[in-house]
């Protein structure tokens, strides 16, 4: 269930996998990667060398029907595909940090009160600080879910019967509810918009979109019993072989560079999770899909 709604914020990376090494040819390398967990910049020494990164941390994961586990990231480099030359030269220093714009608040929404906007003490960033009860407002970024259908090589699509977008095709997918995990997001989008009950099977692809203050999780999933329809947001549900995928009428760019990965993995031979930043081009229209530029993708 995808419907305008005005989100602005950042947007954090989600690594859940064993990296690898992997280059692609003419592609800029990452050769020093410094990771803090407060929310600085996260900066990139861009090198043309096409040495490994080592990361030197360890996150939990709790991956769906298992126990937590210690993950740690082994050695990996990430290219900057489809992006454009690189300004500064091979050795420069790109900042990596959220294009969104802070909406301004005006009001305190716990106690109606009028806010001033500040830095507030040990912090970088301007923040809306109600003049009443002091309470600082946070905005974080949105989360949207969603199945990417595999059935007798094809994949499942559902056309749009709402804004924005409408008329346009779209995986079935939405904005994750409090109260539920990322995969039981998917499964009711899926079953919202498609009526179709699916298992899911996998993480595909984590898609961070700053500008907007999205991020997608897309996973693998097929179909329990053969049988789908359009849901109250869908006008038509169809399968398509990835010859057939309507890349000029889909409903956004998130959907386009999911897409395209699978056909490229698939064509491959070998499924991969991934990971990638994307950008739009400056100056384009926001329902041009094919104007952006898919940064730092990292696949495992």
């Amino acid at each position: 269930m995808l419907k305008t709604r005005q989100i602005l914020g950042c947007s954090s990376g989600l690594v859940s996998h064993r990296w690898k090494p992997y280059s692609s040819t003419g592609s800029r390398q990452v050769s020093f990667i410094s990771i803090s967990t407060c929310s600085k910049p996260l900066l990139l020494s861009s090198s043309s060398s096409s040495s490994s990164t080592i990361i030197p941390t360890t996150t939990t994961l709790l991956l769906p029907g298992s126990s937590p586990r210690r993950t740690r990231f082994g050695a990996f480099s990430m290219s900057s595909a489809h992006s454009g030359p690189n300004p500064g030269g091979p050795s420069s220093s790109v900042a990596v940090h959220s294009a969104g714009n802070a909406r301004k608040i005006n009001f305190c929404q716990w106690c109606g009160g009028p806010t001033k906007h500040e830095i507030p003490d040990g912090e970088e960033k301007i923040r809306a600080i109600c003049t009443v009860c002091d309470k600082i407002a946070y905005e974080n970024p949105k989360m949207v879910v969603g199945c990417l259908i595999e059935h007798d090589n094809m994949v499942l699509l559902c056309k749009r019967k709402i804004q924005p977008s409408y008329g346009l095709w779209t995986l079935p997918a939405g904005y994750m509810e409090i109260g539920e995990s990322a995969t039981e997001g998917a499964i009711r989008e899926t079953w919202e918009e498609a009526c179709a009950e699916v298992e899911v099977l996998s993480s595909f692809a984590q898609l961070d979109i700053p500008l907007i203050g999205q991020t997608y999780v897309i996973f693998l999933a097929r179909l329990k019993k053969p049988h789908f329809s359009p849901g109250p947001e869908s006008s038509e549900c169809r399968l398509f072989a990835l010859d057939d995928i309507p890349f000029d009428s889909l409903a956004f760019s998130s959907m386009v560079v999911t897409l395209k990965l699978y056909a490229e993995d698939v064509r491959a031979g070998k499924l991969k999770f991934h990971y990638g930043i994307i950008n739009k081009k400056p100056g384009t229209s926001p329902s041009d899909i094919h104007a952006y530029t898919l940064d730092y993708h990292l696949q495992s």
